[in-house]
């Protein structure tokens, strides 16, 4: 199946309806990797929808967004500057390996039902077509290298096989199951 991509800031109400009530999961609203941990237990929920709600009207946050035939959003990828994700710097799994200025995939959401049909693929390719408009000259991403079955919640990074499919190179392996792949736009 082919899926449409759309900015995700020209489609706000797609966006929260993809998301529905708890924000994904838990309120998260993807800004897991823009807060501290005291700053998400303390904002998640309706803070952080409308933090990133913010984000993504005043241009912070370059999401896109997948629709089926049918029009309806099934899919979510959060992609911006690296820099507007705090959480990758203190992390071990994704500091930086150098200095380069790179824009980053860090979260996938694709609805229930819609699962295991390609929808992440397709928003990986839309965040890489989407970052080259913007002037980003790398994409990186921090996806899962499963060595067995991953539940859906394990999977928000995006798998590993979706990155080589899609040609990036992989750059770090600080974990077993947490490799860092970029991609020259």
């Amino acid at each position: 199946m082919s899926y449409r991509i759309e900015p995700a800031a020209d489609n706000l109400a797609d966006f929260e309806d993809l998301f529905g009530p708890n924000g994904a999961w838990s309120g998260c609203w993807c800004m897991w990797n823009r807060q501290s941990g005291a700053e998400f237990q303390a904002q998640n929920y309706e803070p952080n929808r409308q933090a990133q709600r913010s984000n993504l009207t005043e241009a912070r946050e370059f999401g896109v967004l997948a629709y089926d035939g049918d029009g309806v959003a099934v899919g979510w990828a959060a992609l911006g500057p690296r820099a507007e994700y705090s959480r990758l710097d203190r992390s071990p799994v994704t500091k930086p390996i150098d200095d380069a200025e790179v824009w980053s995939v860090t979260c996938f959401v694709v609805r229930a039902g819609h699962r295991g049909q390609g929808v992440a693929s397709a928003l990986l390719t839309g965040a890489e077509q989407r970052a080259r408009e913007l002037g980003a000259s790398i994409l990186e991403g921090y996806p899962v290298a499963p060595d067995g079955p991953l539940g859906d919640t394990d999977a928000w990074h995006g798998l590993e096989s979706m990155f080589v499919n899609a040609g990036f190179t992989e750059v770090a392996r600080r974990k077993p199951r947490r490799p860092m792949y970029r991609k020259q736009l």
